[in-house]
């Protein structure tokens, strides 16, 4: 399916799917936004981010109900129940109703409206100008895919709001897990020492799950739906097959049950990942802060979508680095070519090297460190490999 640098016109007006909902009510929006004082808008925005990245899992549910406990609320269950598959439901489920509509509910309309918000501030409002902020800034999403990124984000944003209930309705009810509210309770060096143990385990395990997804097999039975978005967008996010997106929800949590693990570590931890994860996906050249020296900024991940099998890490890019996968400049990647490493340009047909050469004219240079491309390919450096343009 073709990329399309503008959304369709039916009957004179623009497709809303194409732009998601926002583009209805720009005006009105534009309105509102000129109220809002110069210094505050881009708290505004960043603050979106965040709501939108406790929505994606319906982790807010979770952090509601770990607050709770940690202000002294308690179910607990006491041990001398006797155990069978009944009391077990009835016990660490009961109420479980409500969990679910809430977090449905919640998560739903953070997705769609505070995400609705994202997308109105860059691809309505500053579209004309995707030069200054987008990372491709020649291709949008056609209107077709943008629906399909909508449609296929809010089913698994179902199965991943209503896993979290589960695990939320659970936990109120007492329901075993290793998570702990005294912050000195397993001694202060602990605590500072699960921080780095937590991300490294979380980052870690994401990366070879990334990467497990995209051989072949995988790939082409699960992972490839993702990749329909050669130009994300936040909403892009948990557009993945649903059995990937469980998947990883569920391994992601094993810390909650396999060690000590404060829930304030697990859960900021878990938030800084899935406001990376919008971030990551946006489109948009956002780079890391000074203090985030293992963070890659936002072209890294882009370009694992628009190159398909290289750049797996998320949060660290040292994984790619230190395995192989990090995308290197006389290297020509495509949709088959696996395995991360790419083909030499010394290798690839004429055909092949063209339609590279067309996708790294497609990288805006501003989302690069110093605004300027890592991977422009110069006739001096093609005459190396003995290629033409």
């Amino acid at each position: 399916m073709e990329d399309e640098a503008e959304p369709k016109k039916e009957n004179g007006l623009y497709d809303p799917m194409a732009v998601r909902w926002s583009e209805k009510y720009s005006d009105t929006f534009n309105k509102l936004w000129s109220y809002v004082p110069s210094s505050f808008k881009n708290v505004v925005v960043t603050l979106a981010v965040f709501l939108v990245g406790i929505s994606l899992n319906g982790n807010w549910i979770n952090i509601f109900i770990h607050l709770r406990k940690q202000l002294g609320y308690t179910n607990d269950i006491k041990s001398s129940i006797t155990f069978s598959f009944d009391n077990f439901i009835y016990t660490y489920f009961k109420g479980f109703t409500v969990f679910f509509v809430f977090s449905l509910i919640v998560s739903y309309c953070i997705y769609l409206f505070v995400g609705g918000f994202l997308h109105w501030y860059y691809y309505v409002r500053q579209r004309d100008k995707a030069e200054e902020w987008k990372i491709q800034p020649t291709k949008f999403l056609s209107p077709e895919l943008e629906r399909h990124e909508i449609l296929l984000g809010s089913f698994t944003l179902f199965l991943n709001a209503t896993t979290s209930a589960l695990l939320a309705c659970y936990i109120s009810n007492g329901g075993y897990s290793t998570v702990y509210y005294n912050f000195s309770e397993y001694g202060w060096l602990w605590y500072i020492l699960q921080w780095p143990v937590v991300f490294i385990y979380m980052d870690y395990v994401t990366y070879w799950l990334h990467r497990m997804y995209h051989l072949p097999c995988l790939y082409k039975r699960f992972h490839k739906l993702h990749h329909k978005y050669k130009q994300p967008t936040a909403f892009s996010v948990t557009a993945i097959h649903p059995f990937e997106a469980l998947h990883i929800q569920l391994t992601l949590v094993v810390p909650l049950f396999a060690f000590p693990v404060h829930w304030m570590t697990f859960y900021l931890i878990a938030i800084y990942n899935y406001y990376h994860g919008i971030i990551d996906h946006s489109g948009i050249n956002f780079k890391s802060y000074w203090w985030q020296p293992w963070q890659p900024d936002a072209i890294f991940h882009d370009n694992h979508h628009q190159y398909f099998h290289v750049n797996f890490s998320f949060n660290i890019e040292y994984w790619d680095k230190l395995h192989g996968t990090y995308r290197k400049k006389d290297r020509v990647y495509t949709e088959e070519i696996f395995y991360g490493t790419g083909k030499s340009i010394k290798e690839v047909s004429a055909e092949e090297l063209k339609a590279d050469l067309e996708e790294r004219k497609s990288e805006n240079p501003l989302a690069f460190r110093g605004d300027k491309s890592y991977y422009e390919l110069s006739e001096k450096d093609l005459n190396k490999f003995n290629k033409q343009f």
